[in-house]
């Protein structure tokens, strides 16, 4: 998707309908190019957590803090301490720093206007997580490979999904997002929004396509699965989008409210396979998309403000307790209805965890906030999403502590030898 964010002469940012070295190889039988070694097949979330570790951080923070943990927006500037006037016009704090202070930010969403170099980078998220005081931040951003690599600049060029599905081979699926788990980690983002569970339905499809592992749902889920346990492989999560399915669509979200009229059975057999993959193999988030499917909720709301698609779809019937993910809040087609402040709040009583990019942030936050003082989100709910992302980052080990970024240990892994052989065999 394309979001645009600020006044006039602002940046322009893109962003996704809306993340050690390599993985060894091995000779194929045949005697041609080298596959990845499939790694042993288990599940790529840690343990689950000690309940009251989550709960004793849960409990220290106020109310003002927990709504912040909610929320996920971009930020401008190239380091921590980077004045701005979008950002003083946009949140009334001049740096990043100071907008994370300010509004207790559980995340940050990086665009390739935060990016010159692997060092800035690493300098920029080592500052954003030392201004979070309390909570290490959810540091995200949209490395999909392909058309959609907001760390291009910096990355290996691997190969998008529509090609690395077209090898058959999930031992690929797993290699390449590993290789983007590794180089993501080691400029300090933990929180990749991949892979696209999307099943290319649809030739006509504006937003999808090649971003998509193919059109056949089965071979799909095989895929998607294979790459959430290679982002597990990484120790970054990872995010399935966009639920419950943009693959059948000639809309795109970004600028309309795309309509699909698949009946249950035919998104239990055409959509959600991919997901079931994904939950299946431990994908610690999953994003919603801003699309309305009325075979599956009849109010005409788009799936992202959609309590029975959100809690009663993915939570009830897929069981998935992890962390749910709105696309970006600015986007037209959540937008159309309601308010951006509006907005913020039925995402939350819909369902959603993380709410990514509202287009008025003040607005988003304060009517959140407002809401839970009002009653109308209980403490209880509000508490249920903030458990959630506490425990992600407890399952990606950085609960207590946040991470430091290592510009040596990323000189060593952008880019290796070893992810550009992967790039080339992956590719087909």
């Amino acid at each position: 998707m394309v979001g645009r964010l600020g006044t006039a002469g602002m940046l322009v940012f893109a962003l996704a309908a809306c993340g050690g070295a390599g993985g060894t190889t091995a000779p194929s039988a045949a005697g041609g190019a080298a596959r990845p070694t499939p790694a042993p097949a288990r599940a790529s979330v840690a343990p689950t957590p000690k309940t009251g570790d989550v709960q004793k951080v849960l409990a220290g923070l106020t109310r003002e803090e927990k709504v912040g943990q909610l929320f996920m927006p971009v930020l401008y500037g190239t380091a921590a301490d980077s004045v701005s006037g979008e950002n003083q016009a946009r949140f009334g704090a001049q740096t990043p720093a100071k907008v994370i202070a300010k509004y207790h930010l559980g995340g940050v969403i990086l665009f390739p206007a935060n990016v010159k170099s692997a060092g800035q980078v690493v300098k920029l998220t080592n500052g954003m997580q030392a201004a979070a005081k309390k909570v290490p931040l959810l540091i995200g951003t949209d490395q999909e490979n392909g058309l959609v690599s907001r760390m291009a600049a910096l990355m290996t060029d691997l190969p998008s999904a529509d090609r690395v599905g077209a090898t058959g081979d999930t031992a690929y699926s797993r290699a390449v997002a590993k290789a983007t788990g590794d180089e993501l980690k080691v400029l300090g983002v933990n929180l990749d929004f991949a892979p696209v569970a999307d099943v290319n339905l649809n030739p006509r499809n504006p937003v999808i396509g090649r971003r998509a592992f193919g059109s056949d749902p089965g071979k799909v889920a095989k895929m998607v699965g294979a790459a959430v346990r290679g982002f597990g492989d990484a120790g970054v999560a990872s995010t399935a989008k966009h639920f419950p399915g943009h693959g059948d669509t000639s809309t795109d979200s970004h600028t309309g409210l795309p309509v699909i009229k698949h009946s249950r059975a035919q998104w239990e057999k055409l959509d959600a396979p991919p997901f079931e993959a994904a939950i299946a193999a431990g994908v610690d988030a999953v994003m919603s998309a801003h699309i309305v499917m009325p075979k599956l909720d009849p109010s005409g709301d788009p799936a992202t403000l959609s309590k029975p698609i959100l809690t009663g779809l993915l939570r009830g019937k897929l069981g998935f307790d992890g962390v749910i993910s709105t696309d970006a809040l600015n986007m037209e087609g959540v937008r159309k209805k309601y308010g951006d402040g509006e907005v913020a709040v039925r995402a939350v009583l819909a369902g959603a965890d993380l709410l990514l990019m509202p287009n008025d942030f003040p607005k988003a936050y304060a009517a959140v906030l407002g809401a839970v003082k009002s009653g109308r989100i209980s403490e209880a709910r509000l508490d249920a999403s903030v458990t959630r992302l506490l425990t992600l980052r407890k399952n990606r080990g950085f609960l207590s502590e946040a991470p430091v970024a290592s510009a040596a240990q990323a000189a060593k892994v952008l880019r290796s030898a070893q992810h550009r052989k992967l790039a080339a065999r992956a590719a087909g």
